[in-house]
């Protein structure tokens, strides 16, 4: 197996959630495919049919304030526009657009990358079903098992950042 142009967990990281969709930012994208965002976006205006709304979308300005505070961002290298967003099927779909060499293996990556987190969310279903029927078979005194399990499973609240350290008494 060749090595990759681009580390999948690079490609992972990229990945957020938007409109209750998994999405890559077209600066990420072109980061990825060796082009500049300008022209990644030149490419996809040119051939705008090939991306409908399931594919790529714009940004809202409210989404970009929110994103900006998400990843503690205060610029987006001076764009005059709020950026596009890619699904999984508009990142390959950049690959046919740009047709360079790298490009089509990146979105390789790319569908890698949104293979494992589908199969990642899918794992985490299948173990609250497992635990829900465990839970139905076991009576309560090992309900205090099943809600430290089910407070593992859940993920990390956004924003909310606890202290560490000690405070001094005062």
């Amino acid at each position: 197996m060749e090595p990759s142009l681009i580390p999948t967990e690079r490609i992972e990281h990229s990945i957020i959630l938007i409109r209750e969709k998994k999405v890559m930012l077209d600066s990420d994208l072109a980061e990825i495919y060796g082009v500049a965002t300008k022209r990644l976006i030149e490419q996809v205006k040119r051939n705008i049919e090939r991306f409908p709304e399931d594919f790529m979308f714009q940004l809202t300005n409210q989404e970009v304030a929110i994103l900006r505070s998400q990843i503690a961002t205060s610029s987006w290298g001076g764009r005059r526009y709020p950026p596009y967003v890619f699904t999984e099927h508009g990142a390959v779909m950049l690959a046919s657009v740009l047709n360079s060499p790298v490009a089509i293996e990146a979105s390789v990556q790319v569908v890698r990358a949104f293979v494992k987190l589908r199969q990642l969310l899918a794992s985490n279903a299948d173990l609250a079903r497992k635990l829900n029927t465990l839970e139905k078979k076991y009576d309560s005194q090992f309900a205090m098992v099943f809600k430290a399990i089910r407070e593992l499973m859940e993920p990390p609240l956004k924003g909310k950042k606890e202290s560490i350290g000690f405070r001094a008494k005062e």
